[in-house]
């Protein structure tokens, strides 16, 4: 089975049978009950939805039948075609629309997609609320609109200049200074839509761009999630071209990784790290990320005289616990920069423009910028256990076991110990206990994690 229903939407591989995969009728049963769910908890007759989507191969007829089925419902939609997540979240407000969806399996593989639902502000729905939204589409419970009733259809394409201006516009992001610096950059797009609009950003900043894999064809050219042992050809080129540093995209763009002027990793965790030394340079405050991102970014609010806090893991409770503290920054980090002075959404755009900023103002290179931050290094492991074995009881006695360190049941079990820390979750679907881990070395990471996963066997 690769059709996953969650609060935050649906997603699976396309073909196959219904309910099982991510087919044209899974597609319109699903858009069928976001729009029926809009229709029921809004006082108003006319409503109006924007939609967008990656590059990948499947992305036209996804849009095309959640575009008529929005329609048949009498609900308008403005289509913003070949977009980003943080375009189309961005706008959402700025037409006024009653909610969006993006239509993108972010950094699955190209068989996969998804339909992402946002609310009237552009953010991702609630759990509550889409756990209202999955129980009408088991129950079908839909009422189409009569033909004279039929939703009105346009499309736009202006949303990534309406996005780029808008980042422009932010006070603290320096325009001339990055211009002065006229930065040589490399960009891998993985041919989606980060290879229009990233390009379009980076020439209003004045810096030259060397494309690598920016054609939006959707045939992705390595597996789509930016990480290290995917990124190979960048790292060369970045060195081949002496180029200042590469910059990185998911297929959805929400995720932003960077590459050094010698072609290595900047780290993905140290995106935010970076954005956020920045910021709270010139602002004191909070920052935010989750329980399982690296303890690089307290350590960097923390010399800044700010506060650092951590929510459950997911981008919708990052969000909810920026609102609550009032946080200058937020993210996770997978290299998602949430910069609420834009919208509270992953943005690699606004990601980009703030740490090349940042860049030009430290008048370093990657690699030095870097080497001023605390270095961490992360571990995942997992231990599977037999269904009979009651996962909660498991976490349930190591919060016991570590009662005298710093521990958090916010999401599964946190345990902080002086100089590392250990994360352990439950998957929803099996029985498996996640362990994340992170210290000043990954033999130390990986260490902390057999021996949690020695301790957990123990208590069994």
């Amino acid at each position: 089975m690769s059709l996953i229903k969650s609060i935050s939407g649906i997603r699976g591989t396309i073909g196959g049978k219904v309910n099982d995969n991510l087919t044209p009728l899974d597609v319109v049963k699903f858009a069928s009950a976001f729009g029926t769910w809009l229709q029921n908890n809004k006082n108003k007759k006319d409503l109006t939805l924007v939609i967008g989507r990656d590059a990948r191969i499947s992305g036209q007829m996804v849009s095309s039948l959640v575009t008529a089925t929005l329609q048949g419902l009498g609900i308008n939609v403005v289509d913003l075609g070949l977009s980003t997540t943080p375009t189309v979240e961005v706008m959402v407000p700025e037409l006024h629309a009653d909610g969006g969806i993006i239509l993108t399996a972010s950094h699955n593989p190209k068989q996969w997609n998804a339909l992402k639902l946002l609310n009237e502000k552009g953010e991702f729905i609630s759990g509550e609320n889409g756990a209202d939204v999955l129980a009408l589409a088991e129950s079908e419970d839909f009422n189409y609109a009569e033909v004279d009733n039929l939703g009105k259809y346009e499309t736009r394409d202006d949303a990534f200049d309406i996005h780029i201006q808008q980042i422009l516009d932010l006070p603290m992001v320096d325009v001339e200074a990055i211009k002065a610096k006229k930065f040589k950059l490399v960009l891998d797009a993985v041919n989606s839509t980060g290879g229009i609009a990233i390009p379009m950003l980076l020439d209003k900043l004045g810096c030259e761009t060397i494309k690598l894999y920016c054609e939006p064809t959707g045939h992705f050219p390595h597996n789509p999630e930016p990480l290290k042992e995917h990124l190979g050809d960048i790292c060369e080129l970045v060195k081949k071209e002496n180029a200042d540093l590469g910059v990185v995209v998911d297929p959805d763009v929400d995720r932003l990784a960077l590459i050094d002027e010698k072609g290595e990793m900047f780290g993905e965790e140290y995106t935010l790290v970076a954005v956020a030394d920045y910021l709270l340079k010139h602002k004191n405050g909070v920052a935010i990320s989750n329980l399982s991102s690296s303890r690089a970014l307290r350590d960097v609010a923390h010399s800044h005289n700010s506060e650092y806090f951590a929510s459950a893991v997911g981008e919708v409770n990052v969000v909810t616990l920026m609102k609550e503290k009032n946080a200058v920054i937020g993210g996770e980090g997978n290299g998602g920069i949430i910069y609420p002075d834009l919208h509270y959404g992953r943005d690699s755009l606004v990601g980009v423009a703030l740490f090349l900023t940042h860049l030009a103002k430290e008048n370093k290179t990657v690699s030095e910028l870097r080497a001023g931050y605390p270095s961490y290094f992360m571990g995942k492991k997992k231990i599977e256990l037999t269904p009979e074995i009651n996962v909660d009881d498991i976490l349930s006695k190591m919060e016991q076991e570590y009662q005298n360190e710093e521990v958090s049941t916010v999401d599964g079990v946190k345990i902080d110990f002086e100089n590392n820390w250990v994360h352990l979750r439950k998957s929803n679907t099996e029985p498996i206990i996640r362990i994340y881990t992170e210290a000043k070395s990954q033999e130390e990471a990986d260490k902390l994690g057999d021996d949690i996963i020695a301790k957990i066997k123990s208590l069994i």
